[in-house]
Parts: C-alpha cells; sequence; structure tokens
C-alpha cells in the first residue's frame, strides 16, 4: 500500500478493522481540517469485513497497534537530561501487517538518512502552511526557550487568569483602575488634580527605589542603567551620581523626613491600587460590558482544547474570585469551543481566590463551590472536575498524583506567577510577556508599514552607533599604548616595540592630543545616540530585554532564571503541538568569539592572518 499522510485537527475513529493488540495507548494526528479527506481513508482488506470486527475497530484510535506511549512508571532520561515520559515508542513486530518494512527506512548512514527525511518534513510542513521550529524562533508569536522542556513528559498545566488566558485592552482597563486609584488617593487627602493616565510612562521590569523616589531599569548585573525621578527621566551623568544626591543638595536633616514622606506616599498609592483593583465597583463595571475591556483570541481556546485532547491535565489557578472568573471566562472562551463546550469542560480542575503567592508557599483552607450563586462549604481534599477557593499548590499535587517537574505552570507575574512556583515547588514555568511581540517585531521587521522607515532609520542609528564605538575602541587602543609608552619614556625605560621606543618626543606627544580630541568628539557623538537607543520601542526606556546597548535587563536575566519557556500569549502554544520539545539555544560567552577564532586559525581558514 502507498504511503499515506493523514492528519487531523480532531480525534477520528475509523470503521476499519484492524489487528488486535495489547497497547492501550491513543494517539492523535493533527493538521486543518481542509487538508483532510476521507478518500485516503481507504483500506487495502476486503469490503466485506464482519461488522464485529468493524465494531471492534471504531472504539480503536488510528495507530494503536503500531505506536505505545512511555508511561510514568517506564520512562528515562534522554542525553538532555529531559524526561522520556508521554514519548511515541514505534512497535516494529506490527510494521509487517501493515506493509511497512521499518528495517529498510533504517538502511544507510543515518546523517543521510536523517538529511533527506528532515528536508521532506521541511516540505511537508511548508504545505501544511506550518512554520519550522527554527523559523518560529524568529517569529513574534515564537516561543522562547531558556531551559530545555519536553512538553511530552508534562502531566499537568496550570494557567493563571488575568493577563495570561485573557488579555486586557490596557487603556480601558488599567485606565479604569488609574480612575479609582485616584478616588482613593482623594479620599485620603492627596492633591491628585490634573494628574492624568499615561501607559507609556512605565514598562514591565522597572524597580521602585522607595529611598530615594526613583524609578530605575538595571542590568543583569543589577547596575542603574536608566532612572526616572517623579516622571523626568534622569541622564546617565545624573544617575551616576544620584546615590549622593539629596545628601549633596539638601539638609541632611531633612533627607529623614523626605525619605519618611516618600515611603508614606508609596504606602498610600499601594493601598490605593489594591482597593481598585479588588473593590466590587470596578469588576462589576468590567463584567457589565466585558467587551470593552478583553481583547478576545479565539484561538486560544483551541491551543487549551489541543492540550487536553492530548492527555495534559488542565488546571485554573486565579486570584480572581468565582464570579468575577466565571462571567469573564464564559466571555472569552464559550464562543470559540466547538460542540456546545462551556470554559469549565476544558479544566481537571479550578482554583478560585487563591491568594498567590502564598499559594505556592503555604497552606490556607480549602472551600469547594457548590452552586451557581458561589455559595462554599469547607474542603478537606480536592477532587478531579472540582470547583475550589483557596487551598494550596501542595493539596493540586497530591489530589492529582502528580509533582514538581511533571506540572508546568503558565503565569504573566515573572514573581507571583513564575518565581514562586519554580523556587518552592520546582514545577516546570511558562511567562507569557505581551510586549514581546512589539520588541520582537522591531528585531524582525515584521511591523506595520507606517512604522517601517521609523525602525530601518533605528537600526541604521543602532549600525551606525556600533561602528562608532568600534572606532573609538580602536582609536583608544593606540592611545593607551602611546600612554604607556609616555609613562615608560619618563621612567627611564624602554616603551613596548622598538618603533614607539624610536618616536621622538613631540610626535609621541603631538599623536596623543589628536587622538584624544578624536576620542572627545566621538563620546560627545556617541553619547546622545546611546541614550536613544530603543526609543523606538519606549522613548524613556529602551527595549524590555536589553539595558544599555549589549547587555541584557534585570527583567531578561529573572525571565532566563525562573521561566522554562516565555511568549507573547497562550494561544501562540497553537502554533506548535501538545508535544513539542523545546530545545534551548547555544549560550554565547564573552570568550566564544577568540575560542572560534583560534580554531579558524588552527584550521588554516582564515585568509590575511600573520604569525608575529
Amino acid at each position: 500500500m502507498a504511503s499515506i499522510h493523514c492528519f487531523f485537527r480532531y480525534p477520528v475513529q475509523l470503521n476499519t478493522s484492524t489487528s488486535t493488540s495489547t497497547s492501550t495507548s491513543t494517539s492523535t494526528s493533527r493538521v486543518p481540517v481542509s487538508s483532510f479527506s476521507f478518500n485516503c481513508l481507504r483500506c487495502s482488506r476486503s469490503s466485506s469485513s464482519s461488522s464485529v470486527d468493524a465494531h471492534a475497530a471504531a472504539n480503536k484510535n488510528v495507530g494503536d497497534d503500531v505506536f505505545s506511549v512511555t508511561s510514568s512508571s517506564e520512562y528515562d532520561v534522554d542525553y538532555l537530561g529531559e524526561s522520556t515520559k508521554g514519548d511515541f515508542n514505534l512497535n516494529f513486530d506490527r510494521l509487517q501487517p501493515v506493509g511497512i518494512d521499518g528495517e529498510a527506512a533504517l538502511d544507510g548512514p543515518i546523517e543521510e538518512v536523517a538529511r533527506m527525511e528532515a528536508q521532506e518534513a521541511e516540505h511537508l510542513l511548508n504545505d501544511f502552511g506550518i512554520p519550522s521550529p527554527s523559523s518560529a524562533r524568529n517569529s513574534p508569536r515564537g516561543i522562547f526557550c531558556s531551559r530545555t522542556l519536553n512538553l511530552r513528559s508534562i502531566s499537568a498545566i496550570g494557567y493563571d487568569m488575568d493577563y495570561t488566558l485573557m488579555h486586557y485592552n490596557v487603556m480601558a482597563w488599567e485606565g479604569r483602575a488609574y480612575d479609582y486609584c485616584m478616588v482613593n488617593l482623594r479620599n485620603m487627602g492627596f492633591p491628585v488634580e490634573g494628574l492624568a493616565f499615561d501607559p507609556d510612562l512605565v514598562i514591565r521590569g522597572l524597580v521602585i527605589d522607595k529611598e530615594k523616589g526613583n524609578l530605575v531599569k538595571a542590568d543583569r548585573f543589577g547596575y542603574v542603567k536608566r532612572a526616572m525621578h517623579g516622571t523626568t527621566m534622569l541622564s546617565n551623568r545624573a544617575v551616576r551620581w544620584s546615590t549622593d544626591w539629596m545628601k549633596e543638595l539638601l539638609d541632611p536633616n531633612l533627607v529623614p523626613l523626605i525619605i519618611k514622606d516618600f515611603i508614606r506616599q508609596y504606602v498610600a498609592v499601594g493601598k490605593a491600587l489594591f482597593r481598585a483593583h479588588v473593590e466590587g465597583q470596578l469588576k462589576s463595571e468590567i463584567m457589565s460590558k466585558p467587551e470593552l475591556f478583553v481583547e478576545p483570541d479565539p484561538e486560544l481556546p483551541l491551543a487549551l482544547l489541543d492540550q487536553k485532547e492530548a492527555g495534559k491535565k488542565l488546571l485554573l489557578i486565579t486570584n480572581s474570585d468565582y464570579h468575577y472568573t466565571d462571567k469573564m471566562m464564559q466571555h472569552s472562551f464559550n464562543r470559540f469551543l466547538p460542540n456546545d463546550m462551556g470554559w469549565r469542560d476544558l479544566f481537571n480542575m479550578v482554583i478560585v481566590s487563591a491568594r498567590k503567592p502564598e499559594f505556592f508557599q503555604m497552606s490556607h483552607p480549602l472551600y469547594e463551590v457548590v452552586t451557581g450563586e458561589g455559595l462554599m462549604r469547607p474542603c478537606f481534599k480536592a477532587r478531579t472536575g472540582g470547583l475550589y477557593s483557596g487551598g494550596s499548590a501542595q493539596m493540586i499535587e497530591n489530589s492529582l498524583n502528580i509533582h514538581g517537574d511533571e506540572i508546568l505552570y503558565v503565569g504573566d507575574h515573572i514573581y507571583t506567577d513564575v518565581s514562586q512556583s519554580k523556587v518552592h515547588l520546582r514545577w516546570r514555568t511558562a511567562l507569557i510577556c505581551r510586549e514581546l511581540e512589539e520588541e520582537v517585531s522591531f528585531m524582525c521587521y515584521e511591523i506595520l508599514e507606517l512604522q517601517y522607515n521609523a525602525l530601518i532609520n533605528s537600526r541604521g542609528q543602532r549600525a551606525r552607533l556600533v561602528e562608532l564605538i568600534n572606532q573609538k575602541e580602536v582609536v583608544g587602543d593606540l592611545f593607551n599604548q602611546l600612554r604607556l609608552s609616555l609613562q615608560r619614556r619618563n621612567r627611564g625605560r624602554p616603551a613596548q616595540t622598538l618603533a614607539a621606543t624610536n618616536m621622538d618626543d613631540q610626535e609621541l606627544t603631538e599623536s596623543m592630543q589628536k587622538l584624544l580630541v578624536v576620542m572627545q568628539r566621538l563620546d560627545q557623538k556617541i553619547a546622545p545616540m546611546l541614550e536613544s537607543d530603543g526609543e523606538l520601542f519606549n522613548k524613556r526606556w529602551g527595549f524590555l530585554s536589553r539595558a544599555g546597548l549589549w547587555d541584557k535587563s534585570h527583567l531578561m536575566r529573572q525571565i532566563e532564571k525562573y521561566a522554562d519557556i516565555y511568549t507573547s500569549r497562550v494561544s501562540n502554544f497553537l502554533h506548535y503541538t501538545p508535544f513539542m520539545y523545546f530545545r534551548s539555544q547555544e549560550q554565547t560567552l564573552a570568550h566564544d568569539s577568540y575560542s572560534y577564532y583560534c580554531s579558524e586559525r588552527n584550521d588554516g581558514s582564515v585568509s590575511g592572518v600573520i604569525d608575529n
């Protein structure tokens, strides 16, 4: 029988007779329904198969006789240290009856076999309209891997709700929260007249300096790269000496009073924001008109449906209360699910009012939500399919008999969702960061046409900036060598080289003067360009993942440390599969370029290199 490539969006039951097998594993293949043709289901067996055989086959999934799945009691560890639980295995003894010669497929060097199969796979992926993993990594909708993750080995996936399973319109949702916050502050006696909501004033990943009233962006080492005092951005020079700025400008006796007053305001604003988020007035307004606040994502429920059908246990763990959760999930999910499914049908367990991050750190009383009105009763053990309030992460592990790295938790908050579930429970983690789409778009040119020219100018400026910095490095190297020559000459010692030793005093000093002027002029050109780098993404703070021209931001360091994978939205999982093996990329080291240079020299493949 000819080779047939049949893929299904949802499981398909075949009414054909097949050989019996002791395997109880199931498999499901997927691509869009439009690619499917029932003509490819023709069986090589006679159409006179008995009704008994047909009935038996109807209760089996395609591939049951050929494949088996590695169970949780039989798994091993692969060469990257990942669990093989959930991997497909091939039953070679079942290949011959269906006309496939398994040994023939392995003839020849595996390098050649793999090369040909990889080329064929790329062609098929292209025919299906599915991006390859390598191209997906360069997409704003890609899933990026910090630590290798075998999704097949994950037994349960937990999800946060707000800004994870549903994305809010920032101007609408946060704008109204700001309005309510201003009301609360006014009631506390603070002067708030004239203040207006500015969603671009700050970005994710900034740090509040409670002592000095600064908002800062730090690099991965914790050094401040940009800072704002009030709503005024500080220059690089001001950032450098801001540690002692109050002591130098103010009476030392006033400094403790100013710090105390700022902390009082900081606490007051925090309380006002908390009340704005948790009090019923704001949430009632959102629930009454969710279409004004929520940006729908039709692909997201289908991504979760794929995961559920692949055998993953899905969990919803949110700090929101039951009424708000039910209303918003109905609005965001139900209309996009097939066969009259509701959002509750997706999840094996739902936890509301979870009180994260304490949910991951300690135990709280568990209550079961028993009525549609939200009435609850005390509960001591959770069960599959239940709806609960409170409790703890350990309770989930015990009730599902799933622990540690068998669970993937997906959330948008680096501390509340990601770091705490990783540190306290060793869960695998995924961070949702919607801002990534815009930032990666800037890097990949995949943006709106109106922004294209601005992007080209930005990338051109960065290229010119790098060129200027490289030029200063070369000029600076020569200046430093001449400076050392002058130092040795003044001490009566010979310079580093004969050529430098033979330079007369006037030639040496004039060369240094010229180079110094060049470097000073370069500094005047580089400084404003460096401060404006990344302003196309955010005019005050630059790129989310960068701090300075070369380094990673403090936020990016946190993401790499605590998030195994990160992406812009949950629906991006739909572009992959529930069986994806996410492999982390090679990490660049400071000496990598030198090692590569040495290896090229040893191979003799670098031209123009002269041994000294």
